[in-house]
């Protein structure tokens, strides 16, 4: 209606000034509510053409979107261990920072798995003690036996020199009763040597294991234990949060809250918006937009773009166990602009998630005063192409001031 009016100005207005003033024809007479489109034929086209091509270039080169908004996320509050609230440090609604201890679980199923695994530790540093005295007695054994099997040797070697030189002293038999004393000796000292190297591998090897294993244990049963305490992962304000003790939590069926985070994440530093794809080839970063949102009535927010995704989020695709009909596929999606604040403190009013229209502006002012290939009706198309822009201005400024009409009154109040 305002790109009609304005073209208007410049078109049917002048030529009925014309018919009425310059030819003489009256009201009612020559221009009647049936002869107006006769009478005023050339006024009425040129406003068309013009009223459509001025549409054509606002809405194109001046993009809009009505889908703004300062989106955030929350962090839900998920234990990773299921159990039993028996006490709530916070309380909903109050501002937490990360760390920050929010309730208790119920810990005596992990004292007990904590208390078992300290228990088998110092059992097996216990053996190890007792481990280290059976190998040093171990050793003391084959030390004992070794000494053992060098008298016998020493004896039957004796006993062999008197055998070869012929002396009555000794008989063949006392000869081969002493042999097989040697060599079963020497079978004892083996057995005593294999009984040290089971006795130094206990020490050494498996003991060691197990002492690592069960150390491992502990500190399992240590985190097990620390699970119990659920804590704030992210500064934040607490949303949905009703615990009391004796609640159930549960990491998948049962959730404790919500944390609303601070910072960029926050819904308060940012705004996205969904621009048509039309509108792909004119945005940029670095353009200058407007914003005007339901949460701060009768104020435009100036912003500046800062990101644009460089893919559209309705062309996505999930393999699934059918083939994709892409007639079939979703409607087309958005460009979506990630705009920010042109001043500081711009988007301290505007609440989280709240609703907003976004008009962005496109600026030739550099390419103007720099590029000198330009020709004069270059020149001119991109002064009509800024200056155009002025009109979606007041548009959303119009628009700001119906808001709170259209709600509260045309509406019924919702």
């Amino acid at each position: 209606m305002l790109e009609f009016i304005i073209c208007s100005m410049l078109t049917i207005l002048p030529d009925f000034l014309i018919r009425r003033y310059g030819q003489g024809k009256r009201i009612g007479h020559e221009i009647t509510l049936y002869s107006v489109w006769f009478e005023l034929r050339y006024g009425i086209t040129a406003c068309a053409i013009m009223t459509i091509s001025l549409i054509t270039v606002v809405f194109f080169y001046h993009p809009a979107a009505e889908g703004a908004t300062a989106a955030y996320r929350t962090v839900t509050i998920l234990p990773e261990t299921p159990g039993r609230v028996t006490e709530v440090m916070v309380a909903n609604g109050e501002h937490v920072e990360a760390g920050d201890v929010l309730f208790q679980l119920d810990k005596s199923r992990q004292e007990a798995a904590l208390e078992t695994a300290r228990s088998r530790l110092d059992e097996i540093d216990a053996e190890i003690v007792m481990a280290a005295a059976d190998l040093q007695a171990a050793e003391a054994t084959v030390n004992q036996a070794e000494a053992v099997l060098t008298e016998y040797q020493t004896e039957l070697a004796r006993t062999q020199q008197l055998i070869d030189r012929g002396s009555s002293a000794v008989s063949q038999q006392d000869l081969d009763r002493q042999r097989a004393r040697a060599d079963a000796q020497a079978a004892a000292v083996e057995a005593a040597r294999s009984q040290a190297m089971s006795a130094r591998s206990r020490v050494e090897t498996l003991l060691p294991a197990q002492r690592a294993s069960a150390d491992a244990s502990v500190r399992q049963a240590e985190v097990e234990l620390d699970l119990t305490t659920i804590r704030a992962t992210a500064g934040g304000t607490m949303s949905q949060f009703a615990l009391q003790p004796g609640d159930y939590v549960n990491s998948i069926f049962r959730p404790a809250g919500l944390i609303v985070p601070d910072g960029r994440g926050s819904g308060r530093q940012r705004m996205q918006a969904g621009f048509g794809q039309l509108a792909a080839p004119v945005l940029k970063v670095g353009m200058v937009a407007e914003v005007a949102c339901a949460s701060v009535p009768f104020t435009i927010i100036p912003m500046v773009i800062v990101d644009i995704q460089d893919v559209i989020a309705g062309g996505a695709v999930r393999p699934t166990d059918q083939l994709i009909d892409i007639g079939q596929s979703q409607p087309p999606g958005s460009v979506l602009a990630i705009m920010e604040p042109l001043y500081e403190g711009g988007m301290d009013r505007v609440l989280p998630g709240s609703t907003c229209a976004v008009n962005a502006y496109t600026d030739n002012h550099h390419r103007l005063e720099h590029d000198e290939s330009l020709t004069t009706l270059q020149k001119v198309g991109l002064h009509v192409v800024d200056t155009v822009g002025l009109a979606h201005a007041f548009i959303l400024r119009i628009q700001a001031l119906l808001l709170p009409v259209r709600s509260l009154v045309l509406s019924g109040g919702h």
